[in-house]
């Protein structure tokens, strides 16, 4: 295996430019409040000459005197948003039209699910390019040398989006928001990657991570940066299933002709590839040392994993522990989503600090949630108290304006004047496993398109995410009690497919395999009136009941287990 050689100029880079925007962070992180009013002020005065701006009077709302006459003239003036209530502006932009919700036009748009069939397009100007995925992204690489100065001594694993999956009307490009980062990630980074970043536009799933971790084990990799730890445990199936094909390959320079890569990609991997028949001597080594190959075995030096450890994504972790060395750092990812980078992780803990300097944040305490907008108190950053659970609106630099992210986080301890969270869950007929934020309107959408073509009525079904298995349980009551299993699962094939079409984060973890096949369940007759009635037995008041059709809420799907119609 190669031999570590120290990291000085990666080290020498990063402590220079990084620290610097560490330092403004932490500088920032110590006057929230003056930060939070600054911040929200300078946002308003760039793009108070917009449609948006002029339509929502930006310029009367920045003639307040401090920041309590501020945020309280911007709640007036300006109703907070979901994606829906900004798309007609979006739309416009994709069209070539420019200074709608901020000067000029997006950079670029990069795509998320959405609650329709038709994915989010989140514009990203470039001021937040610069700021955002620029500044911020290297006081995060700051943090990784912070706890481990040998991170970046060998090769580095990155798991992203493409970088360009379509284009606008206008041509402006649309991609991932994690192919953007990699694209413009420092050069001296490029160069530690033991594959060409062509391997992200490999469409076969399984042949994309053959690609990756045959490249992977064939160095000495010592950083894997990827926010989902589901994709760690795909890697290792990978591994595990096609270990002895990755050998043959390292000892022969080849990557094998059984997987579906495009000629095209294939040759890009030329420059990378050559026989090593030592590093393939040293891997069946380990085989018949351990049987099965881990990362501690095909990775001793390894230094740093940084993916999400909040959330829903804790029960993956468990799926992989012990499987690393043990001078490994687990770092949190950080509250990170395609329309807002919130904060960094400073510590070892799961709590990302809040950025005031970069964006603007309101928050809804979680016992106002149901509560109409117009009874909602919507409290600043310095009102939050530690322990309790919040709805996150944010504006940012790129012409979201008090846009709802329908996450629920905990407040963690402060870090000088500024507010730790802590990711719980989606919220708002929103579930989510591994980030495919699958909405309760697509699953019933696709449940009803399926009832249509396949002539198959029902009369109730629900759906439950399944953490520990990573798959969905599709439960229905058919009209027709006779109908057989081999139906049901038919049906639940067609939904499933639907709803690849309508959700490009669920079709991707489908595609990539870290959310497993649905698995499908008849329902006994009566079933809601069935579970119903146990819910009141247990001391809910009839009046409180109510009941969405996609959860995950393993009490509630306890109950429907045992109204399942039984194979005999």
């Amino acid at each position: 295996m190669e031999k570590l050689r120290y990291p000085f100029i990666p080290n020498f880079l990063l402590g220079v430019a990084g620290g610097l925007n560490y330092l403004k962070f932490v500088n920032a992180a110590k006057s929230a409040r003056k930060n939070q009013e600054k911040t929200l002020r300078e946002i308003l005065t760039i793009s108070k000459d917009t449609e948006y701006g002029r339509q929502h009077h930006f310029t009367d709302i920045l003639a307040a005197k401090d920041d309590t006459e501020l945020y309280a003239l911007y709640q007036k003036n300006v109703s907070p948003n979901n994606y829906e209530d900004l798309q007609p502006y979006i739309e416009r932009h994709k069209n070539g039209e420019q200074n709608l919700l901020f000067p000029g036009k997006p950079a670029l748009y990069a795509t998320t699910s959405g609650t329709t069939k038709e994915p989010k397009w989140i514009p990203i100007t470039q001021r937040y390019l610069k700021d955002v995925y620029g500044k911020m992204n290297l006081a995060w690489l700051y943090t990784l040398i912070k706890h481990r100065r040998m991170v970046f001594s060998g090769s580095l694993v990155s798991i992203v989006g493409k970088v360009i999956e379509g284009y606008a009307p206008d041509g402006t490009i649309c991609g991932s928001i994690s192919g953007f980062a990699q694209r413009d990630c420092p050069q001296w980074m490029k160069d530690l990657s033991p594959y060409p970043f062509t391997v992200y536009e490999i469409e076969d799933y399984n042949a994309r991570y053959y690609a990756i971790m045959r490249f992977g084990i064939e160095h000495n990799t010592t950083l894997i940066i990827t926010a989902n730890p589901s994709t760690i445990v795909e890697m290792q199936n990978n591994v595990n299933e096609n270990f002895d094909r990755y050998v043959e390959d390292i000892e022969k320079g080849t990557i094998s002709e059984e997987f579906d890569i495009p000629e095209r990609i294939r040759e890009s991997f030329k420059p990378f590839l050559k026989p090593n028949p030592a590093r393939a001597a040293e891997l069946r080594a380990l085989k018949a040392k351990y049987g099965t190959v881990l990362p501690k075995h095909y990775w001793p030096d390894f230094q740093l994993l940084t993916t999400w450890r909040c959330g829903n994504t804790k029960v993956y972790l468990d799926k992989f522990k012990d499987s690393f060395p043990s001078q490994m750092y687990h770092q949190e990812f950080s509250y990170y989503s395609t329309e807002c980078r919130f904060g960094l992780v400073t510590d070892d803990t799961n709590n990302t600090v809040l950025c005031p300097h970069m964006h603007y944040y309101e928050f809804v305490a979680e016992e106002d949630i149901d509560k109409p907008d117009s009874e909602k108190r919507f409290l600043q950053m310095y009102q939050l108290e530690e322990g309790k659970r919040y709805i996150t609106y944010v504006t940012t630099y790129a012409g979201l304006y008090r846009y709802n992210m329908n996450d629920m986080v905990v407040v963690g301890p402060r870090y000088w004047d500024t507010p730790s969270v802590q990711l719980v869950q989606k919220i708002n007929g929103i579930v989510t496993m591994t980030g495919e934020k699958l909405h309760e309107k697509q699953f019933i959408d696709a449940v009803r398109e399926v009832e249509k073509t396949m002539h198959t009525p029902l009369r109730f079904f629900i759906g439950f995410a399944d953490l520990e298995a990573s798959a969905y349980h599709f439960y229905y009551e058919f009209a027709d009690q006779t109908t057989s299993q081999a139906t049901a699962e038919q049906f639940s094939a067609e939904v499933d497919n639907l709803l690849k079409q309508y959700n490009i984060e669920y079709k991707t973890k489908r595609n990539s395999l870290r959310v497993k096949d649905p698995i499908s369940h008849r329902l006994q007759a009566n079933s809601f009136e069935q579970f119903k009635a146990q819910c009141i037995a247990d001391g809910l008041r009839d009046g409180q009941f109510k009941l969405n059709l996609l959860l995950q809420d393993e009490k509630r799907h306890a109950k429907f287990k045992k109204l399942v119609i039984e194979d005999k």
